[in-house]
C-alpha cells in the first residue's frame, strides 16, 4: 500500500476539539437542494435510454423510448416541488445550499431566477 494517501481519513481522530458554536448552540446544520430536474438521461435530450439510476423506481430497466413515468417524477420537482420548498425556506428564513445542475436551470429560468433573488 502507498504511504500518501491524497484523502484524509483520520481528521482529528480521538482527539475531537470542544466547539464553542455562537449563542451555545449545539447543532451545526447545512441545507443543500439538488436541482437536477431536466437533467436526467431522457432521449428527448439525445441519450440512448431514460434514466434508470437516480430514480423512485426500484429496479427500472432502460427503456430506448421516453419512460413516461421515469419523466413525470423530475417534472414534478420542477413544476411543484422546488416551489414548495423555496417558498417555505424563504418565509422561515433558512438559508439553503443549491446544488443545481446546468442543463436543469437552463431549462426552467424562472426557478434560475428565484435562486438567485433568493436572500
Amino acid at each position: 500500500m502507498k504511504k500518501h494517501y491524497p484523502r484524509n481519513m483520520i481528521g482529528y481522530g480521538s482527539k475531537t476539539p470542544n466547539i464553542k458554536w455562537p449563542n451555545g448552540a449545539k447543532l451545526a446544520l447545512q441545507l443543500v437542494l439538488n436541482y437536477e430536474e431536466g437533467s436526467e438521461n431522457c432521449v428527448l435530450h439525445g441519450d440512448k435510454t431514460s434514466e434508470t439510476f437516480l430514480s423512485e423506481i426500484i429496479g427500472a430497466q432502460p427503456i430506448k423510448g421516453r419512460h413516461i413515468n421515469m419523466e413525470s417524477f423530475y417534472e414534478y420537482g420542477s413544476r411543484r416541488g422546488f416551489w414548495r420548498i423555496h417558498e417555505l425556506f424563504q418565509e422561515k428564513k433558512i438559508p439553503v445550499t443549491i446544488f443545481g445542475v446546468g442543463m436543469a436551470l437552463e431549462r426552467n429560468k424562472e426557478v434560475c431566477n428565484a435562486i438567485k433573488q433568493s436572500d
